[in-house]
């Protein structure tokens, strides 16, 4: 089993000036190389999480924390934001907002230039990540000649740039269309499963989760409510209904299904198996 690569240890944080708490009493792990998606409503406290890994809290925007964050070995609230990027890489929605330069190769070597990378060494990476990311070519395009897709991508490149071990992604599709959306979680999987790369996606999109996430984190007001395999949670049709959660169309049918009796198989999370269980079962209707 490999070792956590992220701790969380009785972790209670409230923002400046807040009356209430943003994240309350998180104790948690995730291991090196895995990928988790976390689950749940607008203001349970998923983006603050995800800026508790990445240093963002509490060096940069104040606030009472409790308890202790370890990334890597490291105590989060001993190091500025600029060392922990080396180690944590973290992806917005809006990519349009993360671009500030003229070119792709412009927007890669940034980061690069902040951390005192000689320019040698810059002129192999930035290729070299453009074409992790399949915008091989586009060191000299526009940013914003790029499709949603494109942007997110290469704001995704940005990051990995720095060579971090964590990809934190804050729900980075809201923006896109189908296709775009597809694109970036095809490459955050790719990344996952041919770079070990720790993956931490912030979405909504349920059957992305449960395609490809190895554990799905809930949270409620601040709270961690269910902490499981995407068969495990996903197949949680009524609790995360209570939650106001979305589940895989797949599981809605056969929960459905299963209230009129007419399901007697686990709970599907994913197209294919359901596909597959309800030709058998109307085959045994007919």
């Amino acid at each position: 089993m490999p070792d956590p690569v992220i701790t969380f240890d009785n972790v209670t944080y409230s923002y400046a000036a807040a009356e209430e708490t943003a994240l309350e009493g998180i104790s948690l792990e995730i291991n090196a190389g895995e990928y988790v998606a976390i689950l749940g409503l607008n203001g349970a406290g998923k983006t603050t999480l995800g800026l508790c890994v990445n240093g963002v809290i509490p060096t940069m925007l104040g606030g009472e924390l409790e308890g202790t964050v370890t990334v890597d070995g490291l105590n989060v609230a001993d190091y500025p934001v600029r060392e922990m990027a080396k180690i944590v890489g973290m992806v917005f929605d809006n990519p349009e907002f993360q671009m500030s330069q003229l070119s792709a190769g412009e927007e890669v070597a940034l980061g690069l230039e902040n951390a005192g990378v000689p320019y040698e060494d810059m002129k192999r990476i930035i290729p070299e990540t453009l074409a992790l990311v399949g915008l091989a070519g586009f060191e000299d395009r526009s940013p914003l000649g790029l499709s949603g897709g494109q942007q997110q991508r290469l704001a995704i490149a940005a990051v990995l740039a720095m060579n971090p071990k964590i990809l934190i992604m804050d729900e980075p599709t809201s923006n896109l269309d189908p296709i775009g959306k597809q694109e970036v979680f095809d490459m955050a999987a790719k990344l996952n499963r041919e770079k070990g790369m720790t993956v931490i996606v912030i979405e909504h999109e349920v059957e992305v989760m449960a395609k490809y996430a190895d554990r799905v984190i809930v949270l409620d007001a601040g709270k961690v409510v269910m902490n499981g395999t995407p068969q495990e949670i996903f197949g949680q049709v009524e609790a995360l209904a209570e939650l106001k959660l979305r589940v895989p169309e797949s599981a809605a049918v056969a929960s459905l299904l299963k209230a009129h009796k007419l399901w007697n198989s686990p709970i599907p999370i994913t197209t294919e198996p359901a596909v597959a269980a309800i030709n058998d079962l109307l085959g045994a209707k007919s």
